[in-house]
């Protein structure tokens, strides 16, 4: 693994990438409000070993220092052009791009802005409102703001403790619990890696320090509220770019209610949709295998040349001791 800090102009967009650093990029991660590149670390780092692959911290979260006035953001298109301004200039090539949550919102708009920097997309439980709330809130902002004050979300998050002791007061505090309570080892732990920062400026070894949330918590209450998106349109961009496109949808808590998906599909034929069985939003840290392998049967048929048929079938086991078959 290998950290990078890259000038966008009005500041550093900071990330991690693994793999071969001769080779151009090959896929791209973008993580959900709130946390960071780090958190997801552990699938995407097995991918380096057959691809160069990376992830940004966004706008706001994470190292990047790119700057973050909640008063500014009414939507997610800043995230979008930021991450534009990386591809133009690291990743002109065009790479799979992959997201979770906010993540998976913001890589579909990329790809609806600019389909020439995208060769497939893997949108993990991705935010998608109806057309119709889209519609009102682009018509009329006042329902806009409406629906930013009343956003349950962003409630929560202006409500979040932003400052701990220590890295492990933090870890005791959200480990099992809330968000964090359905999360494999070691996400939580990859997480606060780059979600907090030492800040009291005492010694190294002072008994008493503070360590503050990276994430701002009235950043991540405005990025909850920040949803005058056009996520249909870019979905449109995507049908007659023939983009190919996976989204994997939770089982339960999914941000996309059973309309949105109906529509998704109609929409676009060619898409591939996946239900995890058990999972809820944070399916990535669940089920880290089938996002893996999502991503790797992009980079197989867009960037190694195999068909779909070469792929499968795949039997894979965590027991000690037993066989894989065919």
């Amino acid at each position: 693994m290998r950290r990078f800090r890259h000038d966008l102009g009005e500041g550093e967009i900071a990330g991690v990438e693994f793999g071969d650093p001769v080779q151009p990029f090959a896929a791209l991660w973008l993580h959900a409000t709130g946390f960071n590149a780090m958190t997801y670390q552990s699938i995407l780092a097995p991918l380096g070993l057959r691809a160069r692959v990376a992830a940004l911290d966004m706008r706001g979260h994470g190292r990047t220092t790119l700057p973050a006035d909640p008063k500014k953001l009414h939507s997610w298109a800043r995230y979008c052009d930021d991450v534009i301004a990386w591809l133009d200039r690291y990743a002109p090539g065009g790479l799979v791009l992959g997201g979770h949550s906010m993540g998976g919102t913001v890589s579909l708009m990329v790809a609806g802005k600019r389909p020439d920097l995208v060769k497939g997309l893997v949108l993990i439980d991705p935010v998608i409102l109806s057309p119709r709330q889209y519609f009102w809130m682009h018509a009329f902002p006042p329902i806009g703001w409406g629906i930013r004050a009343g956003n349950s979300m962003a409630r929560q998050a202006r409500k979040r403790r932003s400052e701990f002791g220590s890295v492990a007061e933090a870890r005791e505090r959200y480990s099992g619990r809330g968000a964090f309570k359905s999360w494999r080892a070691p996400f939580l732990d990859d997480y606060l890696l780059d979600g907090l920062e030492r800040t009291d400026h005492g010694p190294a070894d002072s008994a008493e320090q503070t360590w503050s949330l990276l994430c701002a918590p009235r950043w991540e209450a405005a990025t909850f509220g920040a949803q005058r998106n056009r996520p249909w349109s870019a979905l449109a961009k995507v049908r007659r770019k023939k983009i190919p496109i996976t989204i994997m949808r939770a089982e339960a808590g999914s941000v996309m209610t059973d309309k949105v998906v109906e529509k998704l599909v109609r929409k676009v034929p060619a898409l591939i949709l996946k239900r995890k069985r058990g999972s809820s939003h944070f399916l990535p840290m669940e089920a880290p295998y089938d996002v893996r392998d999502a991503l790797s049967s992009y980079l197989s048929r867009l960037f190694e040349g195999f068909t779909m048929a070469e792929e499968g079938p795949v039997r894979r086991t965590l027991r000690v001791g037993e066989r894989y078959g065919s």
